[in-house]
């Protein structure tokens, strides 16, 4: 137990400090924290085996997943709270038709450049992790993006679409996959099952949303027990944790497999929360200063999980390179086509894409499903290779995007203390 305790000290220290170097360098915070995590694993300071200095070996960073899962759910808590019906009748139409074209089109120009990658080199990889890989492109982290918005206090058309638009990514990525692995499970096996394909991947959705709205509304009535700020920030933090706890629970209906996405869960539970409760903003502003040093921990392990060895493999190298440069295509393309038809903002047009490119957590959770594919095991690798690149380069390239529309100021010329005008 002291082992955990020390690491988790160790972890959150390590990330502060890595941020002042970071700062220095003009580097966004996630940046400094992944940095941080990669330091500490099992492929550099984790290799001394110093007592909770580091992580040893990848099991060791994979046994603080529930703080993952829990920073996940408050990141996503946090990410509902942008759906107010004010912006929504302002940008909701916009935002839907941004979310689902922009995913529908990056996965259509991965799914053609690693289809034509197998039919020139058919050993590297196979059709069904070619159509699977094409799915997972879709995935944004919104993780890494919240972060850097919250950082340099961005606001503005950009940033409001951003976010919204990384909330929609979810469950449009959700649906694509469950959509491609179905269809490459029935190239692998000769048939085609409906259930996985269409059934489940939208009971998962409306079952996500029906528990996140419940839920907050039932935070909303049971704030109403207490004056305190400090009670009901505490039980909106417990909330959250029961979101993602019951977000995990899995259960068979007859041959149907039923689940919740713990993202679309917990953001609807601050969406409903923030549209229903008149004190919400002030509340939400609490709860995210209570989960700061949980958001260090959550960029630290996930720095520690990047496995280098990947690095080793120059088949997985080629796939990976090729997967990068065509989703990177696909996010841009993808968000210019979708911007220019929903008539948005030049400079929201022109900055929206490289915003979308960070890739993490849910794209990680696709590649574990794909690994039951004969040679998913490359689709897993081939994942964990574009999110060591995507987590260390797409902050980066978000805070230099905001800064060219404008939404964020020129580092040194305000005080993080204060927010930037809208």
């Amino acid at each position: 137990m002291e082992r955990y305790l020390i690491c988790m000290a160790v972890c959150v220290i390590g990330g502060l400090l890595m941020s002042r170097v970071a700062k220095k360098l003009h580097l966004p915070a996630v940046t400094a924290y992944l940095i941080a995590g990669l330091l500490l694993g099992p492929f550099c300071l984790g290799r001394l085996n110093f007592l909770g200095f580091g992580f040893n070996t990848l099991a060791q960073a994979e046994d603080f997943t529930i703080l993952s899962q829990a920073a996940l759910g408050f990141i996503a808590f946090a990410i509902g709270n942008e759906f107010r019906l004010s912006q929504l009748k302002t940008m909701g139409k916009q935002a839907i038709t941004v979310g689902i074209l922009q995913a529908v089109i990056t996965t259509v120009v991965v799914d053609l450049a690693l289809i034509a990658l197998h039919l020139v080199y058919p050993n590297a990889l196979s059709l069904p992790s070619a159509i699977t890989l094409g799915a997972i492109a879709a995935a944004t982290a919104p993780a890494a993006t919240l972060m850097v918005v919250k950082q340099y206090k961005a606001d503005g058309p950009l940033t409001k679409l951003l976010l919204l638009v990384v909330a929609i990514d979810d469950a449009v990525g959700l649906i694509l996959f469950s959509a491609s692995f179905g269809i490459a499970q029935a190239l692998e096996m000769g048939n085609v099952n409906l259930t996985a394909v269409v059934v489940e991947p939208i009971l998962e959705i409306l079952l996500s949303f029906t528990l996140g709205a419940a839920a907050g509304y039932l935070l909303y009535f049971t704030e109403k027990f207490f004056h305190s700020r400090s009670k009901r920030m505490s039980l909106s933090v417990a909330f959250v944790l029961l979101t993602v706890g019951l977000s995990m629970v899995e259960f068979q209906i007859g041959p149907i497999h039923c689940g919740f996405s713990l993202l679309l869960v917990c953001m609807m539970t601050g969406t409903v929360f923030c549209n229903i409760c008149d004190f919400s903003e002030e509340l939400m502003g609490r709860v995210d200063r209570w989960t700061a040093p949980l958001n260090i921990l959550f960029f630290v392990i996930s720095g520690a999980e990047l496995d280098l060895t990947i690095f080793g493999s120059p088949l997985i190298l080629l796939v990976g390179i090729v997967y990068i440069i065509f989703r990177s295509l696909g996010k841009y393309l993808g968000a210019d086509i979708s911007c220019r038809i929903s008539h948005a903002d030049h400079k929201i047009t022109k900055n929206l894409g490289i915003t979308l490119l960070p890739q993490a957590g849910v794209a990680l959770g696709m590649a574990q499903t794909a690994v039951l594919l004969s040679d998913g095991t490359m689709v897993r690798n081939v994942v964990l290779f574009s999110v060591l690149i995507y987590e260390l380069v797409g902050p980066m390239l978000t805070k230099m995007a905001l800064i060219r529309a404008g939404e964020i100021n020129p580092e040194g010329k305000t005080s993080a203390r204060i927010a930037n005008p809208s």
